[in-house]
């Protein structure tokens, strides 16, 4: 064999090394942070203050660092938008509505939205700017509930708990229609769920959902009823829902488990004091 010839088989082999390197380095297995980037999931959330910035901040930090989940953020202005996004492939999750706003959407909509894991609950408050004391309010007073069908049933909960009215027995999602007793005559305004805090100042009391009292600058001093927490309350747990045929994908179950931790926990407490209650482990 000559030389010439031995140098053109060196050659080849060399030439063949490098492109079986070049294609690994091409193709091959991609190192875990070039790999995870490609885990990106939006979430849509129906809040821009602070507190739920920072709580989200912490889950997307937390998804990124234990799964490789990149975690952005999507705010909506109000409740009808973020499960039409999620069913319409807009977004991947959503995290706004509890169990009975969930259930009353898909019925009204053919379905498509599910609950993957629970997140907190806010037990709701009716407020007042003219009384101090549930006490106080009197006969034909003006409540501005929400319009909406199971918020405006979870507020006229929180009236038949403070004694104000009687609802019919076994009735899940009760409407102003249904009321059977009203001792005080009182009047109760269907309105949006995000102006019920700020049509505040024209009514006696309003029924407002958490997400829209800070804004409203609605806190414990105009507070003059509390809903309370008990067996019945499951309903009203907030969840993080997906598309319909997607809610075991890893990455979205990767979220919820970046949610249910105990930094979760001291930030809603922080944050939040009594307003709400982390709830994925609450036994009801």
């Amino acid at each position: 064999m000559s030389k010439k010839r031995n140098r053109n088989i060196i050659i080849g082999v060399i030439v063949a090394i490098i492109v079986v390197v070049i294609g690994w380095f091409s193709f091959g297995p991609k190192p875990n942070n070039q790999k995870s980037s490609n885990h990106v999931v939006t979430v849509g959330i129906v809040s821009e203050t602070k507190p739920k910035q920072d709580i989200w901040k912490h889950v997307a930090a937390t998804a990124k660092k234990k799964y490789g989940v990149t975690v952005k953020i999507k705010n909506f202005t109000d409740y009808t938008q973020p499960n039409k996004a999620v069913k319409n492939g807009d977004i991947d999750l959503n995290a706004f509505q509890h169990y009975a706003f969930l259930d009353a959407w898909n019925k009204s909509n053919h379905g498509g939205v599910v609950a993957i894991g629970r997140t907190e609950i806010n037990p709701i408050r009716l407020y007042s700017k003219k009384y101090h004391k549930l006490s106080d309010l009197p006969d034909g007073a003006t409540i501005a509930v929400p319009n909406d069908a199971s918020n405006e049933s979870r507020a006229l909960f929180v009236l038949k708990n403070a004694g104000l009215i009687t609802l019919p027995k076994g009735k899940k999602l009760p409407t102003v229609a249904d009321i059977v007793k009203n001792p005080k005559k009182l009047k109760v305004k269907e309105v949006a769920a995000d102006q019920c805090g700020r049509v505040i100042d024209s009514v006696d009391a309003a029924v407002v959902n958490n997400d829209f009292a800070r804004p409203a600058g609605l806190g414990k001093k105009q507070t003059i009823f509390i809903e309370p927490v008990n067996k019945d309350s499951l309903k009203w747990v907030n969840i993080i829902c997906a598309r319909k045929g997607e809610e075991k994908k890893k990455d979205y179950l990767a979220v919820v488990k970046a949610y249910q931790t105990e930094e979760t926990k001291r930030l809603d407490k922080k944050y939040y004091g009594d307003m709400q209650k982390t709830a994925w482990d609450i036994k009801f």
